[in-house]
């Protein structure tokens, strides 16, 4: 049996408490949501907190997902508070019918299990994984770790990219591509205030210090802009239907003026350490009917920009050519429901 280290462990009923635990403790601390992805680390020496900071109980992360209006806009948005769990997210009866894309999202995560416990903020913070970091702790000893491992030091290279003054671990969360895509916005809570962020921002192009988030703040709700006139998608590869992290995913959001494009959002994960928008994609998709032609267009805009590393399941080179046939299928798929 493998058992995790020892750690303090702290159990907040508020956001002003949880927050001041976590500027107190600094950056020994980790936040705990479902621990779905942190324990298994915790348990192979991945990831070594002294100090645990549970939200299960914080009340303001698991309020009811419902609309509010903003800074006295007419425009009503949704908001799901981060504490809720993915089961709770993709069975809700407003994201399903108003933002059925998020509810088939989430629902592809993972497992039936998992998603009960893990829940839409911890997978939006969600660790970068690399084949090199995601092992065990007597693998990585064998090979003398690497840069992002806690036992790493500043001169051991990336084991994937030996050149690269950066870690290359890839971005493997499904709903970050898609809340970019949507052009969402985060609430950042910490005891200095509280600040938002959108999710493009949130994610930084670097495997090692993936978030635009110190360790003392809280990602506590998302805010999604109105559903009226948009079309989304997110599609992924991954060996198995189910339970696999994505070595390959795809989210294009279209708003639309009557049959044409007015507006278009495309983002990969999993093929760098942040989601990737791709731009040359979406001009080839504005003003267009989405016509087959625009369609493979874009498709192959984003299979020339995407470069994945050999960080993760099947080999890179086969990945890059996924690319754009899984937008291809992606923006298919928009076309064949607006029509």
């Amino acid at each position: 049996m493998i058992r995790l280290p020892e750690f303090r462990y702290y159990r907040p009923k508020t956001l002003k408490e949880a927050v001041k635990i976590l500027n107190s403790e600094g950056e020994k601390a980790v936040i705990v949501a479902g621990g779905t992805d942190l324990f298994p680390n915790m348990k192979r020496r991945i990831q070594t907190p002294s100090v645990l900071v549970s939200l299960q109980q914080v009340k303001e992360l698991h309020r009811k997902i419902s609309y509010t209006k903003i800074n006295g806009d007419q425009e009503k948005r949704l908001v799901i508070p981060s504490g809720l769990t993915l089961s709770e997210v993709c069975e809700n009866r407003l994201i399903r019918e108003n933002y059925p894309f998020i509810s088939k999202t989430t629902s592809s995560i993972a497992t039936p299990l998992i998603r009960s416990m893990g829940t839409i903020g911890g997978n939006l913070c969600l660790d970068t994984r690399c084949t090199y970091y995601n092992q065990s702790l007597e693998w990585r000893e064998s090979v003398d770790f690497c840069m992002k491992a806690p036992e790493g030091k500043l001169d051991i290279p990336c084991r994937v990219a030996p050149g690269s003054p950066r870690c290359v671990a890839a971005n493997s969360s499904d709903t970050a591509p898609l809340f970019c895509a949507l052009e969402a916005e985060f609430h950042i809570v910490s005891q200095e205030g509280e600040r938002t962020i959108k999710p493009a921002e949130f994610y930084r192009e670097d495997g090692e210090f993936y978030l635009n988030k110190k360790a003392e703040e809280i990602l506590s709700e998302i805010t999604l802009p109105s559903s009226e006139n948009l079309h989304a998608v997110y599609l992924k590869l991954r060996r198995r239907g189910s339970f696999d992290f994505p070595v390959l995913g795809a989210a294009a959001v279209l708003k639309m003026t009557g049959q044409k494009v007015k507006e278009a959002k495309i983002f990969l994960n999993a093929v760098s350490s942040a989601p990737i928008e791709v731009l040359e994609s979406e001009k080839a998709l504005i003003g267009t009917e989405l016509e087959e032609e625009k369609i493979l267009e874009a498709a192959e805009s984003a299979r020339q920009s995407a470069k994945p590393f050999d960080n993760t399941d099947f080999y890179p080179h086969w990945r890059k050519e996924m690319v754009g046939v899984l937008l291809k299928r992606a923006l298919l798929e928009l076309k064949s429901r607006k029509t």
